[in-house]
């Protein structure tokens, strides 16, 4: 039965209401754009009902009035209402709350903010992330990196690679457990993945690609996908965390932009898109007539090198059989050696990104 209480005035009667929970953890949330707009929607679920968004921030405005951070439409508002952005106002807001968890999350790709992960660390802060720019950039950006993490914040690193993919997790828990990584190969770009498991040059690569970019599935310059930057990104941070000391100059490379597209505006570069076509026609050909496919794969050996380019794979080889958008990262260590371990799934998407973000702030919370 519920509890009542007697209006003395009105003779009514009304239900007690139970005390709010505490949050379990603060967080301001630097990135309003498809993934930090995925996480805020996710923000006004149950799974994250302890959880307090003390501010949010677009790279020009930021938004720390409560009301207005608990409007289902902030994403759309902080586009054009709020103060200019600062990032010392976030972290005061963030040191105001009167929470003990206090969390930064960077929804962002933007290598600036990366830079002060380790500097946000070091001060207690607890860092979750799906930027890529520290971790899987320079390697003194890693050791700093590594170094902030020995106190008592955490680096909640879950989205960087795989888009939530149990990827990081599982290779850091082999670790701890005495074993090593030999090799590692796979398809870590879920943009890239659609389009060569799309592609058998019937269609031209520049059709295919044009309906990936209207998808979603590639960045809204499709270069930031074409390079290879960012699939070798993945794999250092992959290979660092194997206990791999590489360098970015240490990673090979093959780019699917011709010379000649490199330095055009992003407008310039959608124009000549057919330029793509002819080049990799002529490679899906010779590939063909072997009965192999494309696939653009990562790769790092035991002896620490590491290359990401086209391949060439036989119809039986794992990347193959993938579908959609899957990431695919196959394992070989000393204790999965006769066949490695093999983990695979949608790599692209921000509602599966924005779901590791949200889950490794849950992973600081207590309880």
């Amino acid at each position: 039965m519920n509890a009542v209480v007697a209006d003395k005035l009105s003779g009514a009667s009304r239900p007690l209401k139970a005390p709010a929970e505490a949050p379990a953890a603060a967080i301001v949330l630097l990135g309003t754009g498809v993934v930090g707009g995925a996480l805020l929607k996710l923000l006004c679920t149950p799974a994250a009902a302890r959880i307090r968004l003390v501010g949010a921030a677009n790279s020009k405005r930021q938004q720390t009035d409560p009301v207005r951070l608990a409007s289902r439409q902030l994403r759309e508002q902080i586009r054009s209402e709020g103060d200019p952005r600062d990032n010392a106002a976030l972290l005061a807001v963030l040191d105001a709350s009167g929470v003990a968890t206090k969390v930064i999350v960077d929804a962002t790709a933007n290598a600036s903010l990366a830079a002060r992960h380790a500097e946000w660390l070091e001060r207690g802060y607890h860092v979750v992330t799906a930027n890529k720019a520290l971790a899987g950039g320079e390697l003194t950006g890693w050791r700093a990196l590594q170094a902030a993490t020995s106190g008592a914040a955490r680096y909640g690193d879950s989205a960087t690679v795989g888009a939530g993919l149990p990827v990081l997790s599982t290779l850091r828990r082999l670790r701890q457990c005495g074993d090593a990584l030999l090799t590692l190969e796979g398809v870590f770009s879920g943009s890239l993945s659609y389009l060569f498991n799309q592609y058998d040059g019937s269609v031209p690569f520049s059709t295919l690609l044009g309906e990936a970019r209207r998808l979603g599935y590639t960045e809204p310059d499709p270069r930031s996908d074409l390079s290879g930057e960012d699939v070798a990104r993945k794999l250092l941070i992959l290979a660092r965390h194997a206990g791999f000391s590489l360098n970015t100059d240490e990673v090979e490379v093959e780019s699917l932009v011709p010379q000649a597209l490199r330095a055009l505006s992003t407008e310039a570069f959608l124009d000549r898109l057919e330029e793509l076509d002819a080049p990799l026609a002529a490679r899906a050909a010779e590939a063909r007539e072997r009965g192999h496919v494309l696939r653009y794969l990562a790769r790092l050996n035991q002896r620490g090198h590491a290359r990401v380019g086209l391949v060439e794979v036989p119809a039986t080889h794992p990347a193959a059989r993938l579908y959609g958008t899957d990431n695919q990262f196959a394992l070989t260590t000393t204790r999965y050696n006769t066949q490695p371990l093999v983990i695979q799934g949608p790599g692209a998407g921000p509602e599966v990104t924005a779901q590791a973000l949200l889950g490794d702030v849950l992973a600081l919370t207590p309880g």
